[in-house]
């Protein structure tokens, strides 16, 4: 095998690149924005790879990635289990596994939300055609993962993704990844490769909450087109009132268009969840028979005093999107991806998340609703 030196241009998907004792540890957002959040999850979110992805061309058959592991442990949950890797090669899945381990636990980190040993693992994928190919190593999407070491049974070239739009996208844990299979089937993975584009997923399990830091990270990062998810960690966290929250949403695109004039931008309400329709958060988790559900324990449904409900955050997305003068700026209804049809089929397990089922149906539905010969993303700009 060749060691391969894990070079930046190896990695796709990740806003900065920290160089640690061991290697390289992917991050989500930088490191000016890390510096203004103290919340130990966002912390943990933000450094799980979702997107994030080894991309080069080769003519290997077999392929090791020796990586630093670090687990997300939620208190009053079972320890979760090992991440998937996924691999594709020219675009479509050839393998999917685990890291396994090969050696001893090397530190230990201790967060609020995580603090198992990390043993060093190798993520080792065999029987590659030998022909020349595109190949591409998903990371784990929940799970915190330092790169190590690579090797290969023959040389291999970074790839860019040159000549694709790319696309960077923001949202929740829904967008995050939830409960999808595996790392390329979270839906805006599904979407981007429907869609033909470069994704750089910014969604951020608990933590989509118009964020100053994250509208600036996205304004410095280079896109072609971008998209939003807003609302459904605002009333989750009972986070804000509606006097705040229109201010809140223009100064989060504002800020964005700084960055980006004239992309195409993308407001995305939130998916249909039946008990935040028109009772406003805070959630709790509540666990029966072994089964997590989320439900709402606000003392009181009602919305005069400008809480906020699923329902009052689309009517505001929607009419503040409307009059904001910016003709490459655009609505999507959260309930046009899924919707009580799509309830009434696809249930949420937890109430909260779509499972993988969902997730595809979402990543369809949005890759025809944005991408689409209608869509705000067309690749003709025609719409």
């Amino acid at each position: 095998m060749i060691d391969v030196p894990i070079t930046p241009d190896l990695v796709r998907g990740a806003l900065e690149l920290e160089h640690t004792a061991h290697g390289l540890l992917p991050h989500r957002l930088p490191a000016r924005a890390r510096a203004q959040f103290p919340d130990a999850y966002l912390a943990a979110v933000e450094a799980q790879p979702s997107g994030v992805r080894l991309a080069f061309r080769t003519r290997a058959t077999a392929v090791e990635l020796d990586v630093l592991p670090v687990k997300v442990v939620h208190p009053g949950l079972p320890e979760p289990e090992d991440g998937l890797y996924d691999l594709l090669v020219d675009g479509r899945l050839a393998g999917r596994g685990t890291a396994t381990v090969t050696g001893s636990p090397v530190r230990e980190r201790t967060s609020g939300f995580s603090g198992l040993p990390t043993p060093e693992r190798t993520a080792r994928f065999a029987g590659l055609p030998g022909r020349e190919k595109d190949v591409e190593i998903w990371l784990p999407l929940r799970e915190i993962t330092e790169l190590v070491a690579l090797r290969a049974d023959a040389p291999l070239t970074p790839t860019s993704g040159a000549g694709r739009r790319v696309w960077l996208h923001h949202g929740s844990s829904i967008s995050h990844g939830s409960a999808a299979e595996s790392p390329s089937t979270t839906w805006p993975a599904l979407a981007a490769t429907r869609a033909g584009v470069e994704l750089v997923n910014l969604g951020l399990g608990g933590n989509a909450l118009l964020d100053p830091f994250t509208a600036r990270a996205m304004r410095d990062t280079p896109a072609d087109l971008i998209s939003v998810k807003i609302g459904i960690n605002l009333v989750n966290h009972d986070l804000m009132r509606l006097r705040a929250f229109g201010p809140a949403v223009h100064g989060f695109l504002d800020t964005i268009r700084e960055g980006h004039p004239g992309a195409p931008l993308l407001v995305v309400s939130p998916i249909l969840c039946p008990f935040l329709e028109d009772t406003p958060g805070p959630i709790a988790a509540h666990f029966d028979g072994g089964r997590l559900t989320f439900r709402s324990v606000a003392t009181s449904p009602d919305t005069v005093d400008g809480r906020l409900t699923l329902t009052v955050i689309r009517d505001e997305l929607a009419r503040l999107v409307a009059n904001r003068d910016d003709p490459n700026l655009h609505y999507l209804d959260g309930r046009a991806l899924y919707g009580e049809a799509d309830h009434a089929e696809l249930p949420l397990p937890d109430e909260l998340h779509p499972d993988a089922a969902g997730h595809r149906r979402i990543g369809e539905r949005f890759a025809a609703e944005a991408f689409g010969s209608h869509g705000p993303f067309t690749a003709d700009g025609s719409r």
